[in-house]
């Protein structure tokens, strides 16, 4: 089986495969099989094993398997990985400079889809297998790293083969539900039946099956249990012992003694045979070395002894020893046993008060080793004087080692650690230390996503009055809020930070307020009503000013960089310059990440202001470089609305897609909303309106009724869309609901037409004059390049009407100059005013339709392309002919002999639209239309017209 997936992962298909069952079933065996076939067809090998003690942190198993890549020597251009290289830096600091800890690069799916993408990248036409062995005593950081790869191995050319024990575990759960979810292989390997017992005896004894005893075969059966480490531990002590010998080299085995069954498992007996033929020195390394774990380095082992180095090594090097208990590979003075189960068997014949107390010596030795148990150590000297029942204290050291996990981004392991250290300071009697532990959990459990538990456990320390200050609390509590805002849980997080408030009361000082401060400030967003804006930014301000005077410069670049999202509607200007604040702060404080996040604010204020995106391209290009995964997202998310603006489609389509599949699967919501948002808006500048529609359903799963989005959904999505099919009132229709939705409910997000689209729109529909005009564009918030076109083309149509032709002239020439990066809207924009131009007589409305007509029929908008051609000969120009063409008919009706105007009817029965609104948009009399209905229902061979408007709903365009 793990050959035939071998085979499709050089092919390029990945999967994942757990291989389960006892304790010496043949699970490391099977998992070197893997090994040798994958590097026998030259794949790139890597692998890595879970520790049960020693130097274990988070990511261990993880980093492992990365270790080996390097190595193995394999050529990998690790630089391909782009932002995700200096993630990977983090765990293998010979890979780049390293990120610091922050939401964008301390996040467990960022780093997991950084193993992901390192794993296809090694695969690169050959394939890559991935072997993690002892999966049970993975970190729980390692273990949602492969929880992710299994959920999205299957389009990348890699294998991950897991080995675990079937005893119940965090491992065995997650190895069960990707099977169940049909994610991964599970693999349960099964005890041997008698018959294999005998096989492998003779593979063993290197002899035929039949020549096995069969009185040794059913002892070795009902010795081993068909396990088979057992087996062969068995035949090892039956030939040292000398029951089992051959009369000659290559001869006959023979039972030349008396074949014992005894209660105990076969294992521990061998163990206690060993310990009885060792001395005093030889029993003392043995049996710590079990109390201490699989590895240890000879300087703790030589500190519990009492040994000195070079008696310790003559012990570890003598034979007895040497066969179970042998040098690390990966660390140089560390050895390992050969098995977890030759570890147990020694450790159960301890005596309960002798077990005791070698754990006290090996974690006296510990401490002694390592003073202030750096690092692992203190995870390690916690286990060992839980074993040797001094709760308190090991209560405290898992306190410590919680802290320290935290400390480093993993919160899974930390939460781990805090909740054994509660349950033993409970035990130990030690109140204070206990609330402390608990105040450390809740802030792991904010940080690891289980806000649900925190804000239960909240409760518990808050009835701890006296033990946690209430500064503490408060803290926790904001914290708390942080988490409920990024899971969308803005009532949750508001309860938080009305709580934290509660607890600082209202003499609290400043650099304790400023953090609840900019948490109520984003969570006010989510708040629907007109206040919203003007509430986040009043709290917004008052964090800034606090952040900087209590010298907390990363709730002031917060609070900065909030402000400039908030002013960007209603003033550019005021945006910028508060973005810049930011940025110098976060120069001058040395903060990567805040000065990355304000550069992408800026480079999208340049684009909006001015249209330029070089800077968006610059923080594109630096977040890659350092590793600012999110980052990088939300600069492409800008870089694909600014190209939907330009024109060029088929870029902000790669872009994103790109950022959705990534942030989707990353489950970075907030890009994700902003990405599908674009796409949805993407399909209207394509006047595609089914897709927009699929695109707003899709967006409404994520984020239902989100009030940021509807101002910009109704304004540049569906009025564009209604345009684009030339139907000006629904269009209208839509800006109306535009502006209603903004005014309710304020948003950050800018051109949603109110002050460009929406009065270019009204100014044609007549409802709009110049004291209204000149009330809307004398808000900053009009000078965005993108509304300054319309607003110049609103304004050349209220100058023609008044007979001002130079004036109109001079506005027609800023409002084309304003939309030269525009193509679509400047083109748009020129249709627009050459009717009303023709109606007033100004003007050169022939040379604009002309223009627009030509971008239209190349962009595949037949409508306005129509419509154009029909007002040019209505202006008595003579339109270009686009009758030879018939490329962007679909091949079936193009074979069938329709029509380019056949097409373009064909197009608006989609909408079920009557022949008079058709002919309006077509600028043809319903009769006309009439006729060329009939004529479809006659080429297509459809029965009527409701057939006929099917048919145009389901026929792709080309």
């Amino acid at each position: 089986m793990l050959e035939d997936r071998l085979a499709a992962t050089r092919s390029g298909h990945g999967s994942t495969t757990f291989i389960v069952g006892d304790g010496g079933i043949g699970k490391s065996r099977l998992t070197a099989a893997a090994a040798e076939l994958g590097a026998a067809t030259e794949m790139c090998v890597l692998r890595g094993r879970g520790r049960s003690i020693g130097p274990m942190t988070p990511f261990r198993l993880v980093t492992e398997a990365l270790l080996s890549l390097e190595r193995s020597g394999s050529q990998v251009d690790i630089q391909r990985l782009g932002p995700y290289q200096p993630v990977l830096a983090r765990l293998v600091p010979g890979w780049g400079t390293p990120m610091p800890m922050h939401e964008d690069t301390g996040s467990l799916v960022i780093l997991s889809e950084a193993v992901l993408r390192l794993a296809g990248l090694a695969g690169e036409d050959r394939g890559c297998l991935v072997i993690l062995d002892d999966l049970h005593n993975a970190d729980a950081e390692s273990l949602a790293v492969i929880d992710y790869l299994t959920e999205n191995l299957a389009e990348v050319p890699a294998m991950l083969v897991c080995a675990a024990s079937t005893d119940p575990s965090p491992a065995m759960d997650l190895a069960r539900s990707a099977s169940q979810r049909g994610s991964a292989t599970l693999l349960e390997l099964r005890r041997l039946d008698r018959d294999e017992v005998r096989i492998l005896a003779a593979h063993y004894l290197d002899c035929d099956v039949a020549d096995i005893p069969a009185a040794l075969a059913e002892h070795l059966w009902a010795d081993s249990g068909g396990v088979p480490l057992l087996v062969g531990e068995l035949l090892n002590d039956l030939v040292r012992s000398e029951v089992l010998t051959r009369d000659r080299p290559g001869g006959q085995w023979q039972v030349t003694g008396r074949l014992r069954s005894r209660v105990t498992g076969s294992l521990t007996r061998n163990m206690a045979a060993r310990l009885d033929r060792l001395g005093q020195e030889g029993q003392d390394v043995l049996l710590i070395a079990a109390v201490i774990g699989m590895r240890f380095p000879v300087s703790v082992l030589s500190a519990a002894t009492g040994m000195e180095y070079r008696d310790l090594i003559r012990n570890l090097h003598a034979q007895s020893i040497a066969d179970v208990i042998v040098p690390d590979e990966e660390t140089p003075d560390w050895y390992a046993f050969q098995h977890p189960l030759v570890m147990e068997s020694l450790r159960s014949l301890l005596a309960p008060d002798q077990r005791l107390w070698l754990a006290g010596r090996a974690a006296d030795a510990v401490e002694a080793a390592f003073p202030g148990v750096p690092g692992e150590w203190c995870q390690t000297a916690a286990t060992l004087r839980l074993q040797a029942g001094d709760h308190a204290a090991a209560g405290v050291l898992f306190a410590e080692a919680g802290r320290r996990a935290l400390a480093e981004g993993a919160a899974s392991t930390a939460v781990s650690l805090l909740d054994k250290a509660i349950e033993l300071l409970d035990e130990g009697h030690d109140p204070q230390a206990q609330a402390d532990a608990l105040a450390t959990l809740l802030l792991a459990l904010a940080e690891a996503g289980m806000v649900e538990r925190a804000v239960a456990e909240a409760t518990a320390l808050d009835r701890v009055v006296g033990l946690v200050s209430r500064k503490t609390r408060a803290q926790i509590h904001t914290r708390l809020a942080w988490a409920a805002a990024v899971a969308g849980r803005s009532a949750d997080g508001l309860a938080q930070v009305e709580t934290a408030r509660q607890l600082l009361g209202p003499d609290a000082a400043d650099e304790d307020i400023a953090p609840v401060t900019i948490v109520a400030a984003h969570l006010a967003l989510d708040q629907p009503g007109p206040d919203q804006v003007r509430v986040a930014e009043q709290l917004a301000r008052q964090a800034a000013g606090i952040g900087e005077d209590a010298g907390l410069p990363i709730v002031a670049c917060q609070a900065w960089q909030l402000l400039g999202a908030l002013s960007r509607t209603h003033d550019p200007a005021a945006a910028t310059t508060s973005l810049e604040h930011a940025l110098s702060l976060a120069v001058q404080y040395k903060l990567p990440i805040e000065k990355i996040h304000a550069q992408i604010r800026l480079g999208n204020d340049e684009a909006l202001r001015e249209g330029r995106i070089t800077r968006l391209e610059q923080v594109r290009q630096e977040s890659s470089r350092v590793g600012a995964v999110t980052a990088q997202f939300q600069a492409e998310v800008s870089l694909a609305f600014q190209a939907i603006l330009r024109g060029d489609l088929e870029g902000a389509e790669q872009l994103l897609d790109h950022v959705i599949e990534s942030t989707s699967r990353l489950r970075l919501i907030e890009t994700s909303r902003y990405a599908l948002l674009n796409r949805a808006t993407l399909a209207a500048h394509r006047g595609q309106r089914a897709d927009m529609e699929a695109g707003f359903a899709e967006l409404r799963r994520h984020a239902p009724e989100h009030a940021q989005h509807s101002p910009r959904a109704y304004g540049l999505a569906r009025a564009w869309c209604a345009l684009l099919e030339e139907d000006r009132q629904l269009a209208l229709t839509e800006q109306d609901r535009a502006v209603a939705a903004e005014i309710s409910s304020p948003t950050v997000f800018p051109l949603t037409g109110r002050f460009g689209l929406h009065l270019l729109l009204r100014v044609l529909d007549g409802t709009l004059d110049w004291a209204q005009f000149e009330e809307v564009t004398a808000m900053p918030a009009s000078r965005l390049r993108w509304d300054r076109q319309f607003a110049l083309f609103a304004q050349a149509i209220l100058l023609g009407r008044e007979g001002r032709d130079l004036e109109a002239a001079t506005a027609m020439e800023q409002a084309v100059d304003a939309g030269a990066i525009y193509p679509g809207g400047r083109n748009l924009g020129l249709r627009l005013v050459a009717e009303a131009a023709i109606a007033d007589g100004w003007g050169m409305p022939a040379e604009w339709l002309r223009a627009a007509e030509e971008h239209f029929h190349s962009v595949q908008v037949s409508a306005v392309a129509s419509a154009c051609r029909s007002l040019m000969r209505r202006a008595g120009v003579r339109p270009s002919q686009r009758r030879t063409g018939h490329d962007g008919i679909p091949a079936g009706l193009r074979a069938a002999g329709v029509t380019v105007r056949e097409y373009e009817v064909f197009q608006l029965l989609t909408y079920n639209l009557g022949n008079r609104e058709i002919g309006d948009r077509l600028h043809l009399s319903p009769r006309t239309v009439e006729k060329h209905v009939a004529s479809l229902l006659i080429k297509t061979g459809l029965a009527n017209r409701a057939a006929l408007c099917e048919l145009a709903r389901t026929t792709p365009r080309e």
